[in-house]
């Protein structure tokens, strides 16, 4: 119990609070689901073992719970996590017949032992640096029992090198609006900087301001790190048939038996 306490208080939403935050976390359910649709069946596809002998999949980085409803729908018991407590608070809402929703940080908090652990939107990139990626990895590894499945897209460094100096962009929704200016400060760093605007029920906007730093990794050594972890995996361009965005890798993985 104290473990999991220590866990919700990490999540807690402070002033200084570096990722998703309410209003971004908002914007982001609203108007940025097609990545958990796009990816949804061929993740699904991987599943199809899991789902048959009723094991439990952890979700890292679930969000507001997009990838969540897909799996539930296909019948699989998700434990849902993530680190941004604006984001489990839309979880909740949306996905509440998850077989549970709860703060996870990685790369210190302990995953819970599962048959399958997904993770979409590139979770895994916002770790501090390449030795958090790659105690993340660790971790999943040992969280998987035997015959278990590992499936997450992670950002290579192809990501930034395809986006360097690349104009902002901006989107408008009913009741939100961003704008996003990138920049590369280092071949394996990619940062995001976001105006978020919201409009209330009073009508009136509100502006709140993010800054995404995301470490970017060769993912061509990662087979062979899982290797020493357990875990039989492939770095793929896709979990299925879908197409993926420039320099986001899927990597696919099952623990090996014994």
């Amino acid at each position: 119990m104290a473990d999991r306490a220590s866990a919700e208080a990490r999540c807690l939403v402070a002033p200084d609070e570096p990722y998703y935050r309410r209003d971004l976390a908002l914007v982001h359910h609203l108007g940025f689901g097609g990545h958990a649709d796009l990816v949804a069946p061929g993740v699904l596809r991987l599943l199809a073992p899991v789902l048959a002998r009723n094991g439990v999949v952890v979700e890292l980085g679930c969000g507001s719970g997009l990838l969540t409803r897909h799996l539930i729908d296909a019948g699989h018991r998700v434990v849902a996590t993530d680190a941004s407590q604006a984001m489990l608070d839309l979880a909740r809402a949306n996905v509440p017949d998850a077989e549970a929703i709860a703060c996870l940080v990685l790369p210190d908090d302990p995953i819970p032992a599962c048959d399958a652990i997904v993770a979409v939107g590139h979770p895994l990139s916002y770790l501090r640096d390449e030795a958090a990626v790659d105690r993340a990895l660790a971790a999943a590894a040992g969280a998987l029992r035997p015959g278990g499945v590992l499936a997450f897209d992670i950002c290579d460094l192809e990501w930034g090198a395809a986006r360097r100096g690349a104009p902002g962009i901006g989107r408008v929704g009913d009741d939100w609006a961003i704008v996003t200016e990138y920049s590369i400060p280092a071949p394996n760093r990619f940062v995001r900087q976001m105006a978020v605007f919201t409009r209330g029920m009073d009508g009136t906007w509100r502006r709140d301001d993010e800054r995404h730093d995301n470490v970017l990794v060769d993912t061509r050594r990662i087979p062979a790190f899982l290797a020493a972890h357990g875990v039989d995996a492939v770095v793929k361009d896709a979990f299925g048939t879908e197409q993926l965005p420039l320099g986001l890798r899927a990597v696919v993985g099952r623990r090996v038996d014994g």
